[in-house]
């Protein structure tokens, strides 16, 4: 269950990585990055997001490189939130595949 903190932090979090990966895909035609849910542990040290992205055959490829790159994006996204976040909380970005799912489901469904 989660506190009404940890849902505040995490909509902030989630407005502010949407911002940031939409600066980003701006520059890289074709390519679509949302933020579909971000999750706050208890204590507020880890953040754990959800990315959807588009199209999804460069996905895996897409992914590796927010990793690699997440430091980075951690440092963005202290910048955005400073005066409302004392810490900033450690980034875990996860592969969000529901859309590819339900999209596969359609298919299933329409054979």
């Amino acid at each position: 269950m989660e506190t009404t903190r940890q849902n505040k932090i995490a909509r902030l979090i989630q407005k502010d990585l949407s911002t940031i990966f939409q600066e980003q895909t701006r520059q890289t035609h074709g390519i679509l990055i949302s933020v579909s849910v971000v999750r706050v542990s208890p204590d507020l040290s880890v953040a754990k997001a959800y990315l959807s992205i588009f199209p999804s055959d460069k996905a895996e490829e897409i992914m590796e490189n927010i990793n690699a790159h997440a430091s980075q994006i951690r440092f963005a996204l202290g910048n955005l939130e400073r005066h409302q976040l004392r810490i900033i909380p450690e980034l875990k970005f996860f592969l969000d595949d529901s859309l590819d799912y339900v999209e596969n489901i359609d298919r299933l469904l329409k054979n």
